[in-house]
């Protein structure tokens, strides 16, 4: 059995301090926490109005945490910068709007080809992987290849957020792109909105080697605490892949 990775968001535990002011509660306290509960990886989120994750955050999860840390980032120069500055595992980039709650969907790789590539080659010479957060469109998956990214991340937000004859659909779509990335020499990822309830169909795909989760384990923390919710994330997970 392939492991499956679990990469987890610690954007939330931020958004809860950030609510009140101070440091608690502390991200990178949940990072180490995370790191004993059986994640692989650390995400996270430095963005643009620093409405959860701060720069600080960054510099502290690089030097304080054994683990991998994936960092997401808008396609900007102040974004390059930082990222060149910090040399995370990756960085994920992803589209970002200041109105938005929460990511809504996948970056548009084919239409932004001209900002991306020189980013994109910037963060390669300085070692880091670069990962892009694409909707599970061939076109898009492509595009990431020519790129030449490392990773695509799939956007499971459509998936979680419908059900029934929809939610089969996209789980198709998922599906297949996951082939088309693997094919395209990517490695694939997939991430958003998931929860106990729909992370073992995503699991399953054998193409997915990295989960990315995040605001359902720091929700679901209040009742179960983060470790309990990290480790039965990661027993679905395991349970899935067998």
């Amino acid at each position: 059995m392939q492991h499956l990775r679990l990469g987890v968001n610690i954007d939330h535990v931020a958004t809860i301090r950030n609510a009140r002011g101070g440091v608690h509660p502390d991200p990178i306290k949940a990072a180490i926490i995370a790191a004993e509960s059986g994640a692989d990886g650390i995400t996270a989120h430095l963005r643009e109005d620093r409405r959860h994750i701060t720069d600080r955050d960054i510099e502290r999860l690089k030097v304080e945490i054994d683990l991998p840390l994936n960092m997401e980032m808008a396609a900007t120069e102040e974004m390059l910068q930082i990222a060149l500055a910090t040399v995370p595992n990756a960085a994920c980039i992803v589209p970002e709007k200041r109105s938005e709650v929460t990511t809504e969907g996948g970056l548009d790789v084919v239409g932004g080809k001209k900002l991306l590539r020189p980013i994109i080659g910037k963060l390669k010479d300085a070692g880091i992987r670069v990962s892009l957060f694409i909707d599970a469109d061939e076109a898009q998956i492509i595009a990431a290849r020519e790129m030449e990214a490392d990773i695509i991340e799939i956007h499971t937000g459509r998936y979680c957020d419908t059900s029934g004859n929809a939610r089969a659909e996209e789980l198709l779509r998922i599906q297949r792109g996951a082939k088309i990335a693997i094919e395209c020499g990517l490695e694939c990822h997939a991430g958003h909105g998931l929860s106990f309830e729909t992370v073992k169909q995503i699991a399953a795909i054998t193409e997915v080697v990295e989960l990315n989760i995040g605001h359902f384990l720091v929700g679901e923390a209040i009742f179960m605490g983060l470790s309990g919710a990290i480790m039965e994330m990661r027993r679905l997970m395991d349970e899935a892949r067998k």
